[in-house]
Order: structure tokens, then sequence, then C-alpha cells
């Protein structure tokens, strides 16, 4: 039985340390996945492992199924990204494409993932969903996050199916945060109508006692953030007639909240909803540079 489970898997990375180092002890992949570990991502000081997922092709068609297995082993660091946007091409009948990652976190230890966004094509279905099992002291930070599509040629939330989940479950099946987004065309209104003027929905999880200066960090700047933004004075808009125009005008492009977890709070979920995708960059970009000394490089530097 076991011998069929991993036939199936798609892809298996184990990190654990060789003389004092974190190192890539195994890494296999297969169609349509495939890994890439550079020797080495910023300073040599640095004790962290790069990890680039890339699929064939440039993107995922319908019935690709990636599953992937990542063990962090005790005192390690680890980052796992990609090189650009994961396209999730045309559906065909009723297919759906599917990525699974599976990741044990050990004592002391760190995973990063840090992905670009997924943008899922006209009458795209996605499916992905990520566990992960840690210990007490842990830290895990993840980005997960989703753009409306090629809206400069009109596919603006035109996929069929997009769903995303994340399970964190605390030394073995304690479950810690239990989440799921799920967007789907209805026969009462589509994606696009229920988003609006949107065209990012992102979510960043920040877990674990070494990643604690970057969860306090993004909460206080949140906070700061929306109570500037929600509060503009109304006089900005009274040039403008026409109604409409002015709800627009007010209405924020960018909007971040965020909710503690955990026993004691020990991690906190902001939720994103932003207009334009280079300003996520930005938020991501200035929010984690505080990374860098833990892992090599600022994350979408």
């Amino acid at each position: 039985m076991d011998v069929e489970i991993e036939e199936l898997k798609t892809g298996k990375v184990v990190v654990e340390k060789v003389m004092g180092k974190s190192t890539a002890t195994r890494c296999f992949s297969k169609y349509p996945l495939k890994f890439i570990i550079p020797r080495k991502v910023g300073s040599s000081q640095i004790d962290a492992v790069w990890i680039y997922a890339l699929t064939y092709g440039g993107g995922i068609v319908s019935g690709d199924s990636i599953s992937c297995e990542f063990t962090v082993g005790d005192g390690c660091t680890a980052v796992l990204t990609t090189q650009a946007s994961t396209k999730v091409y045309k559906c065909v009948g009723s297919k759906c494409s599917i990525q699974i990652y599976e990741a044990r976190i050990g004592n002391d230890a760190i995973l990063v993932v840090i992905p670009d966004p997924v943008t899922c094509f006209s009458t795209a279905k996605y499916s992905q969903k990520q566990v992960f099992r840690i210990m007490s002291n842990s830290s895990l930070l993840i980005v997960d996050w989703i753009t409306s599509g090629r809206h400069e040629s009109g596919e603006k939330w035109d996929f069929m199916q997009y769903k995303s989940t994340n399970h964190i479950y605390m030394e073995g099946d304690e479950p810690l945060f239990l989440d799921t987004v799920l967007l789907e065309q209805g026969s009462t209104g589509t994606i696009a109508d229920r988003v609006k003027d949107y065209q990012v929905l992102a979510m960043l999880i920040i877990l674990g006692p070494k990643l604690k200066h970057v969860q306090d960090k993004v909460q206080e700047d949140v906070k700061k953030m929306m109570s500037e933004q929600l509060h503009l004075p109304a006089t900005r808009l009274q040039s403008y007639s026409s109604p409409r125009t002015s709800q627009c005008l007010n209405k924020p492009s960018f909007l971040a909240s965020c909710s503690p977890f955990g026993p004691k709070g020990s991690g906190v979920v902001i939720r994103i909803a932003a207009m334009t995708t280079e300003s996520v960059y930005r938020f991501l970009q200035h929010q984690l540079a505080s990374l860098e000394p833990l892992v090599g490089v600022s994350p979408y530097h």
C-alpha cells in the first residue's frame, strides 16, 4: 500500500540538518511538477533551503493532479516558492485541476510558503489543499492568493471554480486552523458580481515563536493602514455630482483585516482584498522584509 501511495505522489522534499546546516537530503518530482533547489539564495551565512516549484508548460491543465510531501526537520529552515503565477488553464468537461501539499515541520523549524498568485483562466476548475502538521515551537508563514485572471482580455473572474483549503494541526491531529475559500459561478450571480471591483483576494498566515516579530509588525501596520484609509473626509468627493461615481471613488482600493487564532493568539491570519496585484506585492514585500535575516533575501523583492 505504501508503494502505491508513493507512486501517486508527484513530489517529495526532505530537509534535514547535515553538518549543522539545513540541507535538502531528498528531492523528487515528476510531471507535471518540477522542483528546483538552488545551491544558495542570499548570504552564505544564512541557514535556509529554497525550493522553487514549477509546472511544465507554465501552468496546470484540466485533469492535472499534483500531490507533494514536505518534511522540514528539527531546527531547519525551508522556503517554498514559485517563479511566476500558477496558471490554471481551460477545463475540459467536468475535470478539475488539483494540487495537494502536505508538510511536517519539526521542533524549532521554520517553513515559509511564499508563492506568486494563482491565476485561473476562462472556464477553469481548480482545487488546492495544504495541510501543515507542526510542533508547539514550529514556525510557519503561508501566503495564499488568487488574481482575477486576464481581465484586460475580458476574463475577469471568468473561471468556473476555485477552492483553496488550509489546515494546520498541532503535534499530530489537534486542529489549530481550518479554513476554506470557495469561489464558483452560481445560478443567481457570477463570481465577478460578488467580488465587484476587486482583482485580488489574499490570505497571509503567520504562526510561531521565530516569526513573532513579523506577526507583530503586520498586525500593527494593518491596524494603522485601515484606520487611516476608512476615515477619509467625505469633502474629497463633494465635487463629483454622480452618486455612482462617488461610491466608486470612496471604495477602498486595498482592504485588510487581522484575526488571531490558536492558544493565546499564537497565530494571526490577515485577509486582503485589493484592486491591483501590484499593491499586494508591495504590501507583502514591505511586511515580510524582516524575514531576510532568517531566509537570506527579502520575499517578493
